[in-house]
């Protein structure tokens, strides 16, 4: 048990530190080719934060875990919205204030539903997975439009431009995003191996250590950068980068085992997970969207989110003991 804790702590340092090197390389690189931050930071930043999820689904299904890798998809956006923005507000209450923001919320709820819809039946088939994720690329281009049809004035463009790296030549670039690419793809080995040799040895199924363990080791990239972008003052990415993340989730990070590992959809993804997840994705809109004001998430909401969060676990905790 102790030598599979340590793969999967080792696994999460390479993850962090891969996705890192990922999202620095694709953003500079993006940069270079003339692309405006407010397109990198929707699409290059918000996908770069689901590398680690994206990997870990891949290879999950591959080494026959599609379990894990729906729980991972689920319970990533569980942990996102409950415990990363959650834990934040508690810390430092979040003001949004970005029209862009405003238009990806019913298009974050528009892909939740959707993958409600594709598994409702129970069978997760080899096109639902293939739906999912050309769903993925339609979401690139319409989070392209948005951040093209963006007024300047909007104050998460400011907040992208100071985050976009600069300095950094093409070559450098490249090379930092395959050194990342590849480290991510380690990492997210080590992680599985980890994971399902510890399920096995608790008895608990693959979907649960992926709702649980792997889910929140996952979001620790999303928790520090939503800390960070607080405490400087730039709410719109910490809330943008959430829904970014959430939505690459579903389409990519749940499309995966669909594609490469067809099959039963687990019944308590379904009748717990799911309604858990639509919940906060609801919670999160009605709180921060702001119908006649900025929308605020403060630290009574973000209490009430961990909350949440807590009460998601111990149920968990108590379900896998059956």
């Amino acid at each position: 048990m102790f030598e599979n804790i340590l793969i999967i702590l080792a696994g999460f340092a390479i993850l962090l530190w891969g996705a890192d090197r990922f999202v620095m390389g694709a953003s500079a690189l993006a940069s270079n080719l003339g692309v405006s931050p407010l397109v990198i930071g929707l699409t290059i930043v918000g996908f770069g934060t689901s590398a680690p999820e994206i990997l870990i689904s891949a290879v999950a299904s591959y080494d026959n875990n599609p379990g894990l890798a729906i729980g991972n998809a689920i319970g990533s956006n569980i942990a996102n919205i409950a415990l990363v923005l959650g834990f934040t507000a508690l810390v430092i209450p979040l003001t949004v204030k970005s029209e862009t923001l405003k238009r990806e919320y019913p298009v974050m709820l528009a892909v939740t539903l959707g993958s409600l819809v594709l598994l409702m039946d129970g069978n997760f088939s080899r096109m639902d997975g293939f739906i999912l994720i050309s769903g993925m690329f339609i979401l690139i281009y319409t989070i392209t439009m948005i951040g093209l049809r963006s007024r300047k004035t909007d104050p998460i463009v400011h907040e992208y431009e100071d985050e976009i790296p600069v300095g950094i030549t093409t070559l450098k670039a490249c090379l930092w995003f395959l050194a990342g690419l590849l480290t991510l793809l380690l990492g997210s080995k080590l992680l599985v191996n980890g994971a399902v040799a510890i399920a096995t040895e608790l008895g608990v199924s693959d979907v649960v250590i992926g709702l649980t363990i792997v889910a929140i080791g996952t979001s620790l990239p999303e928790l520090a950068a939503s800390i960070v972008s607080a405490y400087k003052k730039e709410p719109d990415i910490a809330i943008g980068n959430i829904i970014g993340s959430n939505m690459f989730n579903l389409l990519a990070v749940l499309g995966l085992p669909g594609a490469i590992r067809p099959g039963p959809v687990p019944a308590n993804v379904l009748e717990r997970d799911f309604p858990v997840m639509i919940t906060l994705t609801v919670l999160l809109f009605a709180m921060s969207y702001g119908f006649r004001a900025p929308g605020k998430i403060n630290r009574i909401e973000g209490g009430i989110l961990l909350s949440m969060f807590i009460t998601y676990q111990v149920v968990l905790y108590f379900s896998s003991q059956h």
